[in-house]
């Protein structure tokens, strides 16, 4: 999702009228990536999306980071069709389900066990800002306090929780969300460079004078990617545990999107060897698309009542069937190694756009990579226009959308790869 504070154009830009009249005449003014890729999707494969009018895409936006595992992969796609000629359940509320039962065994024994951590789970509703939601409303409960800090750069969802520690004075005033006691604090780094919010964030709380009450929970992306593809530091995060620990705040860590492999490991907190006490998972959790979020948290910390929390399909059926073969995928022979390609191709490309110059910078994890721009984000506008005319589709991100962000899928075949990375290769030259 777009949360500049500024953009170089209006959002409005004139389409095609035959193909896109019926969206423009039914559907509202919101709608905004469809501005962005004007092409009317036909269906998907892999890596590769394809247009009615024959024109076929290499996707490097994979849903917004919803898709990791590619457009309809072929594993799970198996599964779910099984699932569906079996008559499997579809919708289940939270009632005890076989299919929600293969999901939370796989995912205990594929992604928890083996990371020694020892979380209960909650089914939110079907979006990231749902999970966010849960655990916000969690922590305060558990706690007692109201209070929460925040970084500046966050983006945690639309909803009015979610939208009060996110930082985006846009998004914000959409929502009409104000402070509600949400103490926002400058990421380890930004576009104004490093800080230490590490020492000022003690400075708050140690205090008594500082205006800042101990507060519920710290909430934190362990890399901010609609921010600009910021990736936090192992040290700071260690530091940031170590310091929410000591003053008996709870940590949440915000893996929306830059969990589910995306990092190049499970979870993009694993870096740091740190424990947080409250995660948050949507967005490639079901690795098929289909809607699913999940909180996961320390077993001291299940203060719920039954029902106090809800929502009507936080039982996505077909989501857990697609999550538990999602999770099979990470124990296949080869799927290790063809991620750590990936990955070092990309790391490759990387070191190319540092060797250019143009007032580039680059950074990012794994699966993720930003090309900043900076202060020219008509440049990065461009690059985007020009790869979307050479088939390929990549977002922008960062506070006036100055950043050119890269999701590959993490099963992406290498020759796909890098065609996409040459269209980009080749627009840089053409800026």
């Amino acid at each position: 999702m777009d949360i500049a504070e500024d953009t170089p154009t209006t959002g409005k830009e004139s389409l095609p009228a035959q193909e896109f009249k019926i969206f423009e005449e039914l559907e509202s003014e919101v709608r905004l990536y469809c501005r962005t890729f004007p092409a009317v999707f036909e269906r998907a494969k892999g890596a590769e999306l394809f247009a009615e009018d024959g024109r076929t895409f290499i996707d490097f936006f994979c849903g917004a980071g919803t898709l990791n595992y590619g457009h309809n992969n072929d594993f799970i796609k198996a599964r779910v069709a099984d699932y569906l000629a079996a008559d499997g359940l579809a919708h289940g509320l939270d009632m005890y389900t076989v299919a929600k039962r293969d999901f939370l065994t796989d995912f205990a024994d594929t992604v928890l066990r083996p990371r020694g951590l020892d979380y209960k789970a909650q089914f939110t509703g079907p979006t990231g800002t749902d999970a966010v939601e849960a655990a916000l409303k969690l922590a305060r409960k558990q706690t007692g306090r109201s209070g929460l800090v925040a970084f500046t750069g966050a983006y945690h969802g639309m909803s009015r929780g979610s939208l009060a520690v996110t930082g985006s004075r846009r998004a914000r005033r959409a929502g009409g969300v104000g402070g509600q006691d949400v103490t926002f604090v400058p990421y380890e780094d930004g576009p104004q460079g490093p800080f230490d919010s590490i020492g000022y964030l003690e400075r708050l709380l140690t205090d008594p004078s500082s205006g800042v009450e101990l507060p519920a929970a710290v909430i934190v992306e362990p890399m901010q990617m609609e921010g600009g593809v910021y990736p936090a530091s192992a040290g700071w995060l260690r530091a940031l545990r170590e310091l929410t620990e000591r003053h008996g705040i709870l940590l949440i860590l915000d893996e929306i999107q830059a969990g589910c492999g995306r990092s190049g490991r499970y979870f993009c907190f694993e870096h740091a060897g740190i424990t947080p006490d409250v995660v948050t998972l949507s967005k490639s959790l079901s690795g098929y698309g289909f809607p699913l979020s999940m909180v996961l948290f320390k077993r001291e910390l299940d203060v719920w009542e039954p029902g106090e929390h809800t929502g009507t399909f936080r039982g996505n059926q077909l989501a857990f069937v697609a999550a538990t073969a999602a999770c099979e995928l990470w124990r296949q022979d080869g799927f290790h190694a063809r991620l750590a390609a990936s990955i070092d191709r990309l790391d490759r490309f990387r070191a190319e756009l540092g060797a250019l110059g143009q007032g580039l910078v680059t950074r990012g994890s794994g699966m993720a990579l930003g090309i900043d721009f900076g202060a020219g984000p008509l440049r990065a506008a461009r690059l985007q226009r020009y790869a979307f005319e050479h088939g390929l589709i990549v977002e922008l991100c960062g506070r006036r959308d100055e950043v050119v962000k890269l999701l590959p899928s993490l099963t992406i075949d290498p020759a796909v790869l890098d065609r996409g990375l040459d269209v980009l290769r080749q627009g840089l030259h053409t800026l």
